[in-house]
């Protein structure tokens, strides 16, 4: 057949020669389509369409080098494409093209065979192919190829391949490292790049840095740092090194040879922000090792942190900050940075970027853990003002963080009223409301420590502070539970807190926590005692007992026994309930005839006639008060009527300011009661004794309460009668003590127990069941006669204040147990 020329201009034409038997047809065809898809992404697209890709993966692994190595160039130049990538995965072509990276073969086809592996390898699944089908090694033995380009392409394929930790440990076995250090002498910076970005993945294993030391890789790295013209690798280099630092072995050889010093100069020196900020990583990193961070401190790395803290890059300040944290575990290290870094990072807690934000407030946290001189230094640095600004910003790192700072601060008195004076309980009442547990557990760590002064808690009240407090104590987090318990139980020191808290259903939630034993813990328990030790009327109703420690002040009610769920009402809210068969409400007011002017003024002078009295008239009145009207009916002038008018008027005039002042709901006063103690106490503290006084005051209360009483006649004593006439009579369930002229146990043991507290007689208050209450007083018998100074120990006795007023049974008696059950 005679020789025939083919000019095609068509791609497809060519596509079509590639299903030629002649090799020189192939090899030319090939070239053609070499050029063609060089010209761009167009082209190739158009050969994927025209079915070249198949035909192609046919040819490389053609026996004649000249069409194989064509077609394979091909394929190198054709794999950037995406859709032509996914074709070859579906041909499974890593295969053939691992199989031409032999030894014997050309150059051309070693450069185009790593250019496709290198351009597929960005896909997952063909980085496992590449391995499981034994790709690295002939990858790793053509980085010491003659040919730039195969470098290049085979270091890409690599540095992609260890990506996956499972090519990390394979490079190892291989050793990657000795033909990775040689590519760092390359004259080109593309393959010097790519080697060391190679390095930089493979060095966070610790064996490959071991290997990397042995092979004198870090000289190879301090070389590059401090040869001005590779300044461009500077930062990947700096990367590996970073690396590097965390093993002691390592960092202690650096120090050794010098490179330590020179590096911590390098990064004072460089005005590369990246440069700057991966030396901070490094450092970071590093400390996470205590020896580690003893080498470090050696070297004086805290001036170079406090520098990079100078240094206006948020990048930098967030890396200098977390090395500051991270060095704070090392004594030395917090000790220079509380001399001189406490007044940047303070600095930076006004920065308007966030992140600098938290990484400051994260390293001041640090700091000022266990070290009440670099608190001091916060303080100095005018740092509390802005730390509890920190306290509503957006990261939650950054509100527990500033939380906690300002916790290390409160341990010193002085901090603790400067921060409670800007504000810091309102502050935290939003961090309360937080879902994130780390905040809510610093915010009510905060509480605890803030909470001990009563300014404190009432701010927290105001704020709203309480309810979010009370509902963190159903967290599932143990250290939350915790420290809220902690919170409750600091808070709970005053009555008005504990009240509210108790409104809020804390009572409820910790009795519940305390019947758990995976939830209970020794703050639970405090919590609640505390929390009832301050609320006595809602103790003695739950717990049906006052112990000597339980002092009884006005405001104390009898509500009875409540049962478990059952809302526990305010002395407020019962008075305005309409007349009722239930059991009367006790309570208890002795309120001085100049304390209770403050209300009843008022009402006493609205007969005698019209005045105005500006409050500082009468010191003693209520705040809440600012006029008191009256008006005397006296005196001629205006008629009757106009009086009355401009009487009604100033009334309601005086009304709606008391009105505006929103005055609060107070018990009226129980003369009788305050004429019952200051009698008593005149009967009672001139005896020498407390047995005497217990005996004298059993007496005092049963006279008053309707005298003693036969046991056999008990039914006959109609007390119930006479407690009603007094509701009726008050139109109220609320009877105040005093008015009782006939009362049972548990009127009588309550009045002894009021009294008792306030003339100092340690006595408790019981009750038990069928309206019987009684008092335990402990007595110290008198020593054994012949035996002077022998102190015996003290004997529980019940007083009995109905059948023998002030005689003394003895605990566990028949007599004692008989008095207390029917």
């Amino acid at each position: 057949f005679d020789p025939l020329l083919i000019e095609s201009k068509t791609a497809a034409t060519v596509v079509l020669m590639l299903s030629s038997p002649e090799e020189e047809v192939l090899a030319k065809a090939c070239d053609a389509l070499y050029k063609f898809a060089s010209k761009g992404d167009e082209n190739k697209v158009t050969l994927l369409g025209l079915g070249a890709v198949e035909h192609l993966y046919k040819l490389i692994s053609h026996e004649d080098p000249i069409v194989r190595r064509n077609a394979i160039m091909v394929f190198g130049i054709m794999a950037s494409n995406h859709d032509v990538k996914k074709l070859l995965r579906e041909l499974d072509v890593t295969n053939s093209l691992i199989s031409q990276l032999a030894p014997e073969e050309d150059v051309v086809i070693h450069e185009f065979a790593t250019l496709c592996l290198a351009h597929m390898a960005v896909e997952y699944t063909t980085k496992v192919q590449i391995f499981e089908q034994g790709g690295l090694e002939p990858l790793i033995r053509l980085l010491g190829s003659p040919d730039p380009d195969v470098k290049k392409n085979s270091v890409e394929c690599i540095y992609l391949l260890v990506q996956d930790f499972q090519s990390r440990a394979a490079v190892r076995a291989l050793n990657v490292i000795p033909p990775l250090l040689e590519l760092l002498k390359s004259e080109y910076p593309v393959i010097q790049l790519l080697a060391l970005k190679t390095l930089e993945v493979i060095s966070k294993d610790r064996e490959t840095r071991i290997i990397l030391g042995e092979n004198k890789g870090l000289d190879c790295l301090l070389k590059i740092l401090e040869t001005n013209e590779f300044s461009d690798l500077h930062v990947e280099a700096l990367a590996v090194l970073g690396n590097c630092l965390e093993d002691v072995h390592t960092l202690q050889l650096i120090q050794q040879t010098g490179g330590l010093k020179k590096l911590l100069s390098f990064v004072g020196v460089s005005a590369v922000p990246d440069i700057q900020k991966n030396a901070a990583k490094a450092i970071t990193k590093a400390a996470y090792d205590s020896e580690n961070r003893k080498i470090l401190n050696e070297e004086e790395v805290e001036k170079c942190l406090i520098n990079l803290l100078e240094i206006d890059n948020d990048g930098i300040k967030i890396a200098a900050s977390q090395a500051i944290s991270a060095m704070c575990e090392n004594l030395a290290s917090k000790r220079a940075f509380g001399l001189q870094g406490i007044p940047q990072l303070v600095q930076l807690l006004s920065s308007d970027n966030e992140e600098v934000k938290e990484a400051a407030v994260t390293a001041l946290a640090n700091l000022t853990a266990a070290s009440p001189s670099n608190a001091s230094a916060v303080a100095e640095a005018e740092g509390i003002e802005p730390l509890v600004n920190t306290l509503n910003t957006q990261r939650d790192g950054a509100i527990a963080n500033a939380a906690t700072v300002l916790t290390n601060l409160a341990m010193q008195e002085p901090f603790r009223i400067n921060i409670q004076s800007r504000g810091v309980m309102s502050a935290l009442a939003e961090p309360l409301r937080s879902t994130n547990s780390q905040v809510q557990s610093k915010a009510a760590f905060a509480v605890a420590a803030f909470g001990c002064d009563a300014d404190a808690r009432t701010e927290l009240r105001n704020a709203g502070g309480l309810q979010p407090l009370v509902e963190l104590l159903h967290s599932k987090n143990e250290e939350v539970r915790r420290n809220v318990c902690w919170a409750v139980m600091v808070c709970a020191s005053d009555e008005l807190t504990a009240v509210e808290l108790c409104r809020l259903g804390a009572l409820d939630i910790l009795e519940e926590i305390n019947l758990s034993t995976g939830r209970k813990n020794n703050f639970s328990e405090a919590a609640l005692q505390k929390l009832l030790d301050n609320n006595l009327s809602q103790k003695y109703s739950q717990m049906g007992y006052l112990s000597p420690s339980n002092i009884i002040t006005d405001g104390f009610y009898d509500y009875g026994q409540i049962k478990r769920g059952v809302k526990f009402l305010s002395l407020e809210e019962l008075s305005m309930q309409k007349l009722t068969d239930r059991r009367a409400i006790i309570f208890i007011n002795a309120k001085s005839q100049e304390e209770a002017s403050s209300t009843n003024i008022l009402y006493s002078f609205v007969g005698f006639g019209l005045f105005i009295i500006k409050r500082k008239d009468f010191p003693y009145l209520s705040p809440k008060i600012m006029y008191i009207v009256f008006y005397v009916r006296k005196g001629k002038g205006k008629k009757e009527e106009e009086k009355m008018k401009e009487v009604t008027q100033i009334v309601s005039k005086v009304q709606d300011e008391i009105n505006l002042e929103n005055s609060h709901w107070l018990p009226p006063p129980d003369f009788i009661l305050l004429d019952y103690i200051n009698d008593a106490s005149k009967a009672i503290l001139p005896l020498t004794t407390t047995r005497e006084q217990v005996v004298a005051l059993a007496q005092f209360v049963a006279d008053k309460m309707g005298g003693p009483i036969e046991r056999d006649k008990l039914h006959d004593f109609s007390w119930e009668l006479h407690i009603s006439e007094i509701e009726f009579e008050l139109k109220c369930n609320v009877v105040p003590i005093g008015k009782i002229k006939k009362g049972t146990f548990y009127h009588r043991a309550l009045l002894f127990k009021v009294i008792a507290d306030r003339t100092g007689i340690g006595c408790s208050l019981v009750r038990g069941e069928y309206n019987r209450a009684w008092n335990e007083v402990k007595l110290v018998d008198d020593s054994p006669q012949g035996i002077a100074g022998l102190l015996l120990p003290p004997q529980e006795y019940i007083v009995d204040l109905m059948f023998e007023p002030g005689f003394l049974m003895k605990q566990g008696s028949a007599e004692a147990d008989q008095y207390k059950h029917i």
